[in-house]
């Protein structure tokens, strides 16, 4: 089968780290005799120096006809670069917002996973960790307080804000589909996470959850009060599969999630929206300080790619052998820096892409 992808390399080291996705790509087409076509997109500061703009209708347009979209990361240093010595909407992030919106992506999926080989950059205890845990955050993206109405003005002489949390049955039942879906393709539980005992915005969550759920029998449901969630995620992380939530919740949880996996160069990312076409990520910045240095490191890329084999193409195989290579290579002991621990090997960016596409081949 052919694919054909929109890649933006990006920013800082994502042109490094999206080489080395493009590797393990390769290998996976050699071995499973697929072919992927690549179409290189501009997005954040190198399309503001190139067009003025960190996204232009063109690559966004780019990225619509294609069968996915892989992203490096983009932005720079905010205290140093040029590219923020302008309005909030012409900056290297603002792309990013423009193509979720553009491509109406509004599932937000942020695996964490802690590899046994990795226990020891975890910050709880051996016995909550066990073995490691496998779990997801899916996070409603364009909904909710970060969307709502808002102002700040004066109002019986006291400086007053106001934030507007809206959600409407249609934005609930549709990121719940997705959660279920997912989970379809891992253990088969959904934990619903909301503040029912509050907000008017949760208790519909929470029932247009449980009329979706009737569409997906084999899947369990379960509800969790946010408060609660926080502390289980510490607690007893391996409890978990798919957590589903809205968009602020999921912002606060899924942070929470990538510390206690040990290093955010391990977090991949997928956006999601009604039909295959995703947006697939690393949940790290573009780390503009070890740019260039072949320090990076890529594999929260390469999984990223792995749920995009997943998640958008249907390959669920492809993506297994993606995911063992890289959990091969780790207990093989190559480490890249922000991952390094004594006894280990330590290798560049380049050299741990070349090792993960050589378990593949």
């Amino acid at each position: 089968m052919n694919f054909n992808i929109a890649v933006i390399p990006g920013d800082g080291i994502g042109p490094e780290i999206i080489r080395e996705a493009r590797k393990v790509l390769d290998a996976i087409g050699v071995q499973y005799s697929h072919s992927f076509s690549y179409t290189e997109v501009l997005m954040g500061g190198v399309s503001i120096d190139a067009t003025g703009v960190p996204l232009t209708e063109e690559a966004l347009l780019t990225a619509k006809n294609s069968d996915s979209v892989l992203l490096g990361a983009v932005g720079g240093d905010v205290g140093k670069s040029s590219w923020y010595d302008v309005a909030p909407n012409l900056r290297p992030e603002a792309g990013l917002l423009a193509i979720r919106k553009g491509l109406n992506l509004f599932a937000n999926i942020r695996p964490a996973i802690l590899f046994s080989e990795l226990k020891s950059a975890c910050p709880l205890r051996e016995d909550i960790i066990g073995d490691g845990f496998d779990f997801v955050v899916m996070r409603e993206l364009t909904g909710g307080l970060y969307f709502g109405d808002r102002w700040t003005k004066e109002v019986d002489g006291l400086r007053t804000a106001t934030d507007t949390l809206v959600y409407n049955e249609q934005e609930i039942a549709r990121i719940a589909r997705q959660a279920f879906e997912i989970a379809r393709k891992r253990r088969k539980k959904v934990c619903s996470v909301d503040k029912a005992n509050v907000l008017d915005s949760s208790r519909l969550w929470r029932q247009v959850t449980k009329e979706v759920s009737m569409e997906y029998p084999d899947v369990e449901l379960t509800d969790m009060l946010v408060d609660n969630c926080a502390m289980q995620l510490v607690k007893d992380p391996k409890q978990f599969d798919v957590i589903l939530t809205e968009n602020m919740f999921g912002d606060i949880l899924s942070d929470e999630a990538s510390m206690v996996t040990g290093s955010i160069g391990m977090l991949a990312s997928a956006s999601l929206g009604d039909t295959k076409l995703g947006l697939y990520e690393p949940s790290h910045g573009s780390a503009p300080d070890i740019a260039g240095q072949n320090k990076a490191n890529p594999i929260a890329t390469i999984l990223s790619a792995a749920m995009m084999l997943r998640y958008s193409f249907d390959l669920d195989a492809e993506a297994n052998k993606v995911e063992a290579a890289v959990k091969e290579v780790l207990k093989k002991g190559y480490r890249t820096i922000d991952i390094m621990s004594p006894g280990k090997t330590l290798v560049g960016c380049d050299k741990m892409g070349d090792l993960i596409a050589g378990e593949i081949m």
